[in-house]
Parts: C-alpha cells; sequence; structure tokens
C-alpha cells in the first residue's frame, strides 16, 4: 500500500531538471533532425509533459504517492517516446531522470518496482532500430542500474543527515529541559529554605506570646491586653499550620486527602484550643486524588473561617457521609459569642470552595445555622474531574 511521499528533496531540483528537459533534451532532439508538422507538435507536446510530470513528481508540496509515482513513471515513458523517432536521441535522458527522482522521493522498493516499465520503455526506444539490440538493452540497463545505486546512496546519504538533525534538536531539548529542572530544583530549594525559616520563627513567636500570656494573666495586667495577645497567639499558631503544611507539599509529601483530615482536625484543634468533633456515616467509596483534596480544601478553610468569625466559645462538629452516589461534606459551628479572632483568612473564600464543588460537578451551600454558620457540599461518586487544581 502506498504511503506518503518524502517531501525533504531540495526545492532547487524543480527548475534545474525543467532546465535540463526543455533546454537539454529539446535541443539534443532538435540537434538530431528538425522535426515538422504534427512531428514537431508531438515533440513540444512530449517536452512540456515531461517537464510538467518532472516538477509534480520533486514537488515539495506533493505527497500523495498516488500522484508522485505515476507523475515520474509518466516522465520516463515521455523520454521514451522523445527517442522512438530517433533511436539515439536524448529521451533516455528524461527516462534516468525519473529514475532518479524515485530513488529520492520513495522507498527502495516502490522505485524498484516504478522503474521497471521505464527502464524496459527506454530499453525498447533505443533498440528498436539499433544494429544490436541485445548491446543496446544491456546499456541502458547497466546505466539505469548504476543511476539507480547513486541515488539511493544520495537518498541514504539525506536521511542519515535528517536523522542526525533531529538527534541534535533532540539533545538540545533534553539539555534545556535539565537546565529547567535545575532550575526547578534550586528554586523549591531556596522556597523550602524560607518555609523552615518562617515555620521557626512563627515557633519561636507563639512560645513567647504564650509566655506573655501567661506573664499578662500573672501580673493582673488590663484584659485587653491579654486578649490581645490571646489572638496574637491564634494568628501565629494558623500561620506555622499553614507554613507546615505547604513546606510538607514542597519536600514531596502526598496531596492531603481524606485520609488525612483527622490529623488536620486535631492539629487546628490543639492550635487554636477549639473543640472539633469528627464524625463520619456510610460505606466510604474510591475517590480520585483531585476530589479528596476538594473535601480537605473545603474542611480547611471552614475550620479557619470559625476561627475568624465564630469568636470564643464555638464548638464544631465536621461530618462525611457516604450515600450511594456522593460524598456529603459538612461544617457546623454554633456557641461562639461572635467576637472575630482576626485570623487570616486561607484565601480561598466561600466563592472559591464553591468553584472547587463545581469543577467536580458537586455543589456548596453555606448559611447561618442554629446559632452558628453551616458549610455543606456534596460530591457526586461518578463524576471524572475535567482538569486538576490544587
Amino acid at each position: 500500500m502506498l504511503s506518503t511521499a518524502r517531501g525533504d528533496v531540495r526545492p532547487w531540483l524543480v527548475p534545474i531538471g525543467v532546465l535540463i528537459i526543455i533546454v537539454g533534451v529539446g535541443s539534443g532532439v532538435f540537434v538530431e533532425g528538425s522535426p515538422g508538422g504534427v512531428e514537431l507538435a508531438i515533440t513540444v507536446g512530449l517536452l512540456a509533459l515531461a517537464a510538467i510530470f518532472w516538477a509534480t513528481g520533486l514537488s515539495r508540496h506533493v505527497r500523495d504517492l498516488r500522484v508522485v509515482v505515476p507523475a515520474l513513471i509518466a516522465l520516463g515513458i515521455c523520454g521514451a517516446a522523445l527517442d522512438w523517432p530517433q533511436a539515439d536521441g536524448p529521451g533516455f535522458v528524461a527516462g534516468y531522470m525519473a529514475l532518479a527522482g524515485l530513488a529520492l522521493r520513495v522507498s527502495r522498493t516502490t522505485a524498484l518496482l516504478a522503474g521497471v516499465p521505464i527502464v524496459a520503455s527506454i530499453a525498447v526506444s533505443d533498440a528498436h532500430e539499433a544494429a544490436n539490440p541485445a548491446s543496446t538493452m544491456l546499456a541502458v540497463a547497466l546505466g539505469a542500474g548504476f543511476l539507480f545505486v547513486t541515488s539511493v546512496l544520495a537518498a541514504l546519504s539525506q536521511d542519515a543527515h535528517h536523522r542526525a538533525e533531529a538527534l541534535l534538536a533532540q539533545e538540545s531539548a533534553i539539555r534545556e529541559a535539565r537546565e529547567q529542572m535545575a532550575a526547578l530544583a534550586e528554586r523549591a530549594r531556596m522556597t523550602r529554605e524560607l518555609h523552615d525559616i518562617l515555620a521557626h520563627c512563627l515557633s519561636s513567636l507563639s512560645l513567647q506570646l504564650e509566655t506573655a500570656r501567661l506573664l499578662a494573666a500573672d501580673t493582673a495586667a488590663d484584659a485587653r491586653l491579654a486578649e490581645q495577645i490571646t489572638q496574637a497567639r491564634q494568628v501565629a499558631c494558623d500561620g506555622m499550620l499553614n507554613a507546615q503544611r505547604a513546606l510538607q507539599a514542597l519536600r514531596g509529601g502526598e496531596v492531603p486527602g481524606l485520609a488525612r483530615l483527622p490529623e488536620l482536625i486535631s492539629d487546628t484543634a490543639a492550635a487554636l484550643r477549639m473543640p472539633i468533633d469528627f464524625w463520619t456515616a456510610g460505606t466510604p467509596r474510591p475517590l480520585s486524588p483531585e476530589v479528596q483534596l476538594a473535601a480537605y480544601r473545603t474542611v480547611q478553610e471552614a475550620l479557619t473561617n470559625v476561627a475568624k468569625h465564630a469568636g470564643r466559645g464555638a464548638q464544631v462538629v465536621v461530618r462525611l457521609t457516604w450515600a450511594s452516589d456522593s460524598l456529603d461534606v459538612s461544617i457546623a459551628d454554633r456557641g461562639g459569642d461572635g467576637v472575630g479572632a482576626g485570623l487570616v483568612s486561607g484565601g480561598l473564600g466561600l466563592s472559591s470552595m464553591a468553584e472547587r464543588a463545581a469543577l467536580h460537578g458537586g455543589q456548596l451551600t453555606a448559611g447561618a445555622s442554629d446559632d452558628g454558620f453551616t458549610v455543606h457540599m456534596t460530591l457526586p461518586l461518578a463524576v471524572v474531574p475535567q482538569m486538576a487544581r490544587l
């Protein structure tokens, strides 16, 4: 079955070949004799067809072998037809050009098969009036074979050149990728260093603020001062937790999922001194990492919002409910005095949590409930996320 022809032939071959056919072969035909009348018209037509067939067969824009191969075969037959009136004419040049074109444009087997009718037509055309037809046909066959082998070697050299260029381009791409990886590794190292420093500073700050709070309580300082110190410590604790999570991710930690929720809840409860209950119901089902991350981030942001807005005395209940076709995640708080703790939000917000839910085919609702606030997210179990979004 025919496949696509090579398109990497030199563009200058087309005009050079047309010039050889029109000027070289045409001059040779007219030097051997001056055809007139119908013979002149046939000769000019054959030369024009030969030039068209050459341009078609060697054009870089024509890659269909169903066009390339017939065009080059027709070129060889045109050359044989130009030699028919005069056995020693120059028409064989067009035939040899057709053989060279086949060797350059198609596979070796296809070129060999397509060259058989060309060589046969030239041999018959040159031998039909020759004194020694067998010798003439042998000479044509040997000349065609030599030209075919030479053209094949040229094509092989061209293929090797292109393979070398492809290897060089691949090596350059690999080197560039390695450089980018090295730059990313260095950037990650510097980021880890910054996070290490940040986590250490926040941890030290938290301890110092706790000491200041105890000192303020022992010395009967103004209650407002003690409250501000407590709020500052909560800010430091929240920042330390976020820094530790980011640092763990930078160090290659796995993407947080549902299995990490108990750890998140216990760390948040300890750092913010907030009672948090965690309940699950139903039979857990396998979920993609992206869906688990959406649930984890929603719980994380909702807990931060509770600490920020619910105030002192708040109690929180986190529930995971596995249904037959969905996962329900709810974070409900109650009993807070409504005095803001001044914590900085994680940056997601209700709108971003809703976008996360919608991305995975779910939905999120949030609003006031009995003596508190509730965030509720529903995620379908059968939906495959369209894209991963951290």
